[in-house]
Protein backbone atom coordinates (compact mmCIF):
# COMPACT_ATOMS: atom_id res chain seq x y z
CA UNK A 1 0.00 0.00 0.00
CA UNK A 2 1.27 3.67 -1.14
CA UNK A 3 2.18 5.59 2.28
CA UNK A 4 0.26 8.46 0.75
CA UNK A 5 -2.64 6.55 1.15
CA UNK A 6 -2.68 6.62 4.78
CA UNK A 7 -3.73 9.27 7.37
CA UNK A 8 -0.37 10.28 9.31
CA UNK A 9 -2.52 12.08 12.18
CA UNK A 10 -4.45 8.54 12.68
CA UNK A 11 -3.03 5.83 13.91
CA UNK A 12 -5.94 3.37 14.50
CA UNK A 13 -6.89 4.36 10.97
CA UNK A 14 -3.53 3.17 9.42
CA UNK A 15 -3.66 0.07 11.13
CA UNK A 16 -7.61 -0.89 10.34
CA UNK A 17 -6.45 0.38 6.45
CA UNK A 18 -3.50 -1.99 6.51
CA UNK A 19 -5.52 -5.15 7.73
CA UNK A 20 -8.03 -4.27 5.66
CA UNK A 21 -5.03 -4.40 2.61
CA UNK A 22 -3.92 -7.73 3.55
CA UNK A 23 -7.51 -9.29 4.02
CA UNK A 24 -8.56 -8.35 0.67
CA UNK A 25 -4.87 -9.42 -0.56
CA UNK A 26 -5.26 -12.80 0.94
CA UNK A 27 -8.85 -13.19 -0.62
CA UNK A 28 -7.24 -13.41 -3.86
CA UNK A 29 -4.61 -15.35 -3.49
CA UNK A 30 -3.45 -18.74 -2.01
CA UNK A 31 0.21 -19.94 -1.04
CA UNK A 32 1.79 -20.45 -4.62
CA UNK A 33 -0.21 -17.61 -6.01
CA UNK A 34 -3.66 -19.50 -6.95
CA UNK A 35 -7.23 -18.19 -5.86
CA UNK A 36 -8.64 -19.52 -2.75
CA UNK A 37 -12.39 -19.38 -1.17
CA UNK A 38 -12.27 -17.35 2.35
CA UNK A 39 -13.64 -18.86 5.20
CA UNK A 40 -16.40 -17.50 6.82
CA UNK A 41 -14.02 -16.15 9.55
CA UNK A 42 -11.95 -14.39 7.51
CA UNK A 43 -15.13 -12.91 5.44
CA UNK A 44 -16.75 -11.81 8.65
CA UNK A 45 -13.09 -10.27 9.97
CA UNK A 46 -12.82 -7.99 6.34
CA UNK A 47 -16.06 -7.02 6.77
CA UNK A 48 -15.59 -5.75 9.88
CA UNK A 49 -12.45 -4.04 9.21
CA UNK A 50 -13.98 -2.21 6.26
CA UNK A 51 -16.84 -1.23 8.25
CA UNK A 52 -14.60 0.25 11.10
CA UNK A 53 -12.41 2.00 7.96
CA UNK A 54 -15.37 3.62 6.42
CA UNK A 55 -16.60 4.47 10.38
CA UNK A 56 -13.51 6.18 10.54
CA UNK A 57 -13.37 8.13 7.70
CA UNK A 58 -16.82 8.86 7.89
CA UNK A 59 -17.55 7.19 4.72
CA UNK A 60 -21.31 6.38 5.59
CA UNK A 61 -24.84 8.31 5.05
CA UNK A 62 -27.34 8.36 7.81
CA UNK A 63 -30.83 10.49 6.68
CA UNK A 64 -32.86 13.14 8.42
CA UNK A 65 -34.45 10.62 10.68
CA UNK A 66 -31.00 9.23 12.22
CA UNK A 67 -31.43 5.96 9.96
CA UNK A 68 -27.77 3.69 9.46
CA UNK A 69 -28.60 1.85 6.68
CA UNK A 70 -25.18 0.23 7.21
CA UNK A 71 -24.82 0.10 10.64
CA UNK A 72 -28.36 -1.52 10.65
CA UNK A 73 -27.44 -4.39 8.33
CA UNK A 74 -23.74 -5.13 9.37
CA UNK A 75 -24.62 -4.52 13.27
CA UNK A 76 -28.15 -4.42 14.18
CA UNK A 77 -29.61 -7.40 11.40
CA UNK A 78 -27.47 -10.26 12.26
CA UNK A 79 -28.36 -10.29 15.69
CA UNK A 80 -31.59 -10.12 15.43
CA UNK A 81 -31.40 -13.14 12.74
CA UNK A 82 -30.08 -15.54 14.89
CA UNK A 83 -33.60 -15.16 16.66
CA UNK A 84 -35.33 -15.43 13.46
CA UNK A 85 -33.55 -18.29 11.89
CA UNK A 86 -32.63 -20.24 14.83
CA UNK A 87 -34.77 -19.54 17.90
CA UNK A 88 -38.41 -18.63 16.18
CA UNK A 89 -38.41 -20.52 13.40
CA UNK A 90 -40.17 -17.86 11.44
CA UNK A 91 -42.20 -18.85 8.57
CA UNK A 92 -43.54 -16.00 6.24
CA UNK A 93 -47.18 -15.83 4.04
CA UNK A 94 -48.17 -13.57 1.42
CA UNK A 95 -44.95 -11.52 0.81
CA UNK A 96 -45.93 -10.98 -2.94
CA UNK A 97 -48.71 -8.48 -1.18
CA UNK A 98 -45.74 -6.03 -0.09
CA UNK A 99 -45.56 -3.65 -2.36
CA UNK A 100 -42.39 -1.75 -3.80
CA UNK A 101 -43.62 1.46 -3.35
CA UNK A 102 -45.06 3.85 -0.17
CA UNK A 103 -47.30 1.97 2.32
CA UNK A 104 -48.74 1.53 5.37
CA UNK A 105 -48.37 -1.45 7.21
CA UNK A 106 -50.76 -2.38 10.12
CA UNK A 107 -50.00 -5.46 12.38
CA UNK A 108 -51.05 -6.78 16.09
CA UNK A 109 -48.52 -6.19 18.86
CA UNK A 110 -47.79 -8.61 21.98
CA UNK A 111 -44.59 -10.24 23.43
CA UNK A 112 -44.46 -8.06 26.72
CA UNK A 113 -41.41 -6.79 25.42
CA UNK A 114 -42.00 -6.40 21.85
CA UNK A 115 -39.68 -8.27 20.12
CA UNK A 116 -42.76 -8.86 17.38
CA UNK A 117 -41.40 -5.51 15.85
CA UNK A 118 -37.68 -6.62 15.60
CA UNK A 119 -38.45 -9.54 13.64
CA UNK A 120 -41.23 -8.33 11.09
CA UNK A 121 -38.15 -6.12 10.50
CA UNK A 122 -36.10 -8.60 9.71
CA UNK A 123 -38.50 -10.93 7.65
CA UNK A 124 -39.12 -7.38 5.25
CA UNK A 125 -35.56 -6.83 5.42
CA UNK A 126 -34.05 -10.28 4.22
CA UNK A 127 -37.29 -11.47 2.12
CA UNK A 128 -38.44 -8.61 0.87
CA UNK A 129 -35.74 -5.87 0.42
CA UNK A 130 -37.35 -3.25 2.51
CA UNK A 131 -36.23 -1.13 5.41
CA UNK A 132 -39.34 -1.30 7.55
CA UNK A 133 -39.69 2.25 9.25
CA UNK A 134 -41.84 1.60 12.57
CA UNK A 135 -43.58 4.53 13.89
CA UNK A 136 -43.10 3.88 17.70
CA UNK A 137 -44.18 5.69 21.02
CA UNK A 138 -42.33 8.53 23.08
CA UNK A 139 -41.46 5.94 25.97
CA UNK A 140 -39.38 3.87 23.31
CA UNK A 141 -37.03 6.82 23.01
CA UNK A 142 -36.33 7.63 26.20
CA UNK A 143 -34.44 4.78 27.03
CA UNK A 144 -30.99 5.74 26.97
CA UNK A 145 -29.57 3.40 24.02
CA UNK A 146 -32.30 2.04 22.70
CA UNK A 147 -33.71 4.97 21.49
CA UNK A 148 -30.48 5.82 19.45
CA UNK A 149 -30.28 2.63 18.18
CA UNK A 150 -34.22 2.63 17.17
CA UNK A 151 -32.98 5.40 15.28
CA UNK A 152 -30.07 3.92 13.81
CA UNK A 153 -32.31 0.95 11.99
CA UNK A 154 -34.76 3.56 10.62
CA UNK A 155 -37.49 4.35 13.08
CA UNK A 156 -38.99 7.45 14.70
CA UNK A 157 -41.64 9.20 16.55
CA UNK A 158 -45.35 8.04 16.19
CA UNK A 159 -46.51 11.27 14.56
CA UNK A 160 -48.13 12.43 11.37
CA UNK A 161 -45.83 14.57 10.18
CA UNK A 162 -42.71 12.05 10.25
CA UNK A 163 -45.09 9.20 8.59
CA UNK A 164 -46.42 11.88 5.86
CA UNK A 165 -42.79 12.50 5.03
CA UNK A 166 -41.81 9.05 5.09
CA UNK A 167 -44.47 7.99 2.85
CA UNK A 168 -43.85 10.42 0.58
CA UNK A 169 -39.98 9.27 -0.32
CA UNK A 170 -41.67 5.76 -0.88
CA UNK A 171 -40.93 4.02 2.20
CA UNK A 172 -42.71 0.85 3.87
CA UNK A 173 -44.24 2.50 7.28
CA UNK A 174 -45.27 0.27 10.14
CA UNK A 175 -47.37 0.99 13.02
CA UNK A 176 -48.75 -1.39 15.56
CA UNK A 177 -52.14 0.83 16.81
CA UNK A 178 -52.51 -1.70 19.89
CA UNK A 179 -49.63 0.44 21.43
CA UNK A 180 -48.81 -0.76 24.95
CA UNK A 181 -52.43 -2.08 25.57
CA UNK A 182 -51.13 -4.86 23.22
CA UNK A 183 -47.75 -5.80 24.23
CA UNK A 184 -48.46 -5.84 27.98
CA UNK A 185 -51.66 -7.70 28.14
CA UNK A 186 -52.26 -10.47 30.11
CA UNK A 187 -51.29 -14.56 28.54
CA UNK A 188 -55.34 -15.15 29.03
CA UNK A 189 -56.21 -12.69 26.73
CA UNK A 190 -53.62 -13.74 23.88
CA UNK A 191 -54.06 -13.36 19.88
CA UNK A 192 -57.46 -11.14 21.13
CA UNK A 193 -56.79 -7.43 19.41
CA UNK A 194 -57.22 -4.95 21.89
CA UNK A 195 -58.41 -1.41 20.61
CA UNK A 196 -57.14 0.19 17.42
CA UNK A 197 -56.62 3.50 19.39
CA UNK A 198 -58.60 6.82 17.53
CA UNK A 199 -57.53 5.50 14.24
CA UNK A 200 -54.95 8.12 13.67
CA UNK A 201 -53.04 5.28 10.96
CA UNK A 202 -56.51 5.39 8.57
CA UNK A 203 -56.27 9.15 8.37
CA UNK A 204 -52.76 8.89 7.58
CA UNK A 205 -53.05 6.59 4.75
CA UNK A 206 -55.77 8.73 3.28
CA UNK A 207 -53.65 11.62 3.54
CA UNK A 208 -51.26 9.81 1.95
CA UNK A 209 -52.92 8.15 -0.36
CA UNK A 210 -50.94 4.83 0.00
CA UNK A 211 -52.58 1.19 0.81
CA UNK A 212 -52.91 -0.18 3.75
CA UNK A 213 -51.44 -3.71 4.54
CA UNK A 214 -52.73 -5.65 6.92
CA UNK A 215 -49.94 -8.06 9.12
CA UNK A 216 -50.74 -11.10 11.90
CA UNK A 217 -47.69 -11.80 13.94
CA UNK A 218 -48.09 -15.15 15.63
CA UNK A 219 -46.18 -16.60 17.58
CA UNK A 220 -45.05 -13.35 20.15
CA UNK A 221 -47.28 -14.12 23.03
CA UNK A 222 -45.76 -16.95 24.37
CA UNK A 223 -42.15 -15.25 24.48
CA UNK A 224 -43.09 -14.12 27.79
CA UNK A 225 -46.24 -15.16 28.97
CA UNK A 226 -47.60 -12.40 31.29
CA UNK A 227 -49.29 -13.73 34.36
CA UNK A 228 -49.75 -10.54 36.32
CA UNK A 229 -48.35 -6.93 36.52
CA UNK A 230 -46.97 -5.11 39.44
CA UNK A 231 -48.52 -1.78 38.88
CA UNK A 232 -47.37 0.13 41.59
CA UNK A 233 -43.64 -0.75 40.89
CA UNK A 234 -44.19 0.11 37.18
CA UNK A 235 -45.87 3.65 38.07
CA UNK A 236 -42.98 4.04 40.24
CA UNK A 237 -40.37 3.59 37.17
CA UNK A 238 -43.31 5.39 34.88
CA UNK A 239 -43.16 1.72 32.60
CA UNK A 240 -46.64 1.21 31.14
CA UNK A 241 -46.94 -2.08 33.17
CA UNK A 242 -44.15 -4.30 35.36
CA UNK A 243 -44.68 -7.89 34.38
CA UNK A 244 -44.91 -11.09 36.05
CA UNK A 245 -43.97 -14.05 33.95
CA UNK A 246 -43.30 -17.82 34.86
CA UNK A 247 -39.67 -16.89 34.50
CA UNK A 248 -39.44 -13.39 35.32
CA UNK A 249 -38.50 -12.30 37.99
CA UNK A 250 -38.05 -15.41 39.51
CA UNK A 251 -34.82 -16.24 37.60
CA UNK A 252 -33.42 -12.83 37.05
CA UNK A 253 -31.65 -12.04 34.41
CA UNK A 254 -32.28 -15.73 33.06
CA UNK A 255 -35.89 -14.93 32.71
CA UNK A 256 -35.55 -12.09 29.80
CA UNK A 257 -34.56 -15.45 27.56
CA UNK A 258 -37.23 -15.87 25.43
CA UNK A 259 -39.45 -18.90 25.46
CA UNK A 260 -38.65 -20.84 21.67
CA UNK A 261 -41.99 -20.43 20.23
CA UNK A 262 -42.68 -20.94 16.50
CA UNK A 263 -43.46 -17.93 14.31
CA UNK A 264 -45.85 -17.32 11.62
CA UNK A 265 -46.22 -13.97 10.12
CA UNK A 266 -48.69 -13.29 7.48
CA UNK A 267 -49.17 -10.23 5.12
CA UNK A 268 -52.30 -9.63 3.85
CA UNK A 269 -53.81 -8.32 0.69
CA UNK A 270 -52.93 -4.87 0.43
CA UNK A 271 -56.51 -2.54 1.15
CA UNK A 272 -56.72 0.05 -1.01
CA UNK A 273 -58.57 3.41 -0.15
CA UNK A 274 -58.83 4.52 -3.60
CA UNK A 275 -62.49 5.25 -3.43
CA UNK A 276 -62.05 7.72 -0.88
CA UNK A 277 -60.25 10.97 -0.85
CA UNK A 278 -58.01 12.94 1.42
CA UNK A 279 -60.54 14.47 2.70
CA UNK A 280 -62.17 11.62 4.39
CA UNK A 281 -59.41 12.11 6.49
CA UNK A 282 -61.16 14.33 8.55
CA UNK A 283 -64.43 12.87 8.60
CA UNK A 284 -64.38 10.76 12.24
CA UNK A 285 -66.96 8.19 10.77
CA UNK A 286 -65.24 7.05 7.87
CA UNK A 287 -62.35 6.86 9.73
CA UNK A 288 -63.91 4.99 12.24
CA UNK A 289 -65.04 2.66 9.64
CA UNK A 290 -62.17 2.10 8.33
CA UNK A 291 -59.96 1.03 11.16
CA UNK A 292 -62.76 -1.27 12.74
CA UNK A 293 -62.62 -2.64 9.14
CA UNK A 294 -58.40 -3.09 9.35
CA UNK A 295 -59.11 -4.58 12.94
CA UNK A 296 -61.86 -7.24 11.67
CA UNK A 297 -59.07 -8.43 8.77
CA UNK A 298 -56.04 -8.71 11.07
CA UNK A 299 -58.35 -10.52 13.54
CA UNK A 300 -59.51 -13.27 11.29
CA UNK A 301 -55.87 -13.60 9.94
CA UNK A 302 -55.01 -13.72 13.22
CA UNK A 303 -57.09 -16.89 13.79
CA UNK A 304 -55.96 -18.03 10.37
CA UNK A 305 -52.20 -18.02 11.10
CA UNK A 306 -52.92 -19.60 14.34
CA UNK A 307 -54.33 -23.29 12.77
CA UNK A 308 -51.61 -23.37 10.26
CA UNK A 309 -48.81 -22.88 13.32
CA UNK A 310 -50.37 -25.44 15.36
CA UNK A 311 -48.55 -26.29 18.41
CA UNK A 312 -46.99 -23.39 19.75
CA UNK A 313 -43.53 -24.79 20.58
CA UNK A 314 -43.13 -27.69 17.95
Amino acid sequence: MNARHLDDDDEGAQVIRLATAHQEESAGSGGSGGSREQSPLERGLATGLAFLRRRLAGEYEVDEFGFDPEFNSTLLMPAARALYEHWFRVELSGLENVPEGGALLVANHSGTIPLDALMLSVALHDNADRCLRLLGADLVYQVPVFGHLARKAGHTLACKEDAARLLAKGELVGVFPEGFKGVGKPFADRYRLQRFGRGGFVGTALHAGVPIIPCAIVGAEEIYPKIADLRPLARLLGLPYFPITPTFPLLGLGGLVPLPSKWVIQFGAPMTLDDYGADAADDPMTVFELTDHVRENIQHMLYEALLRRGPAFL
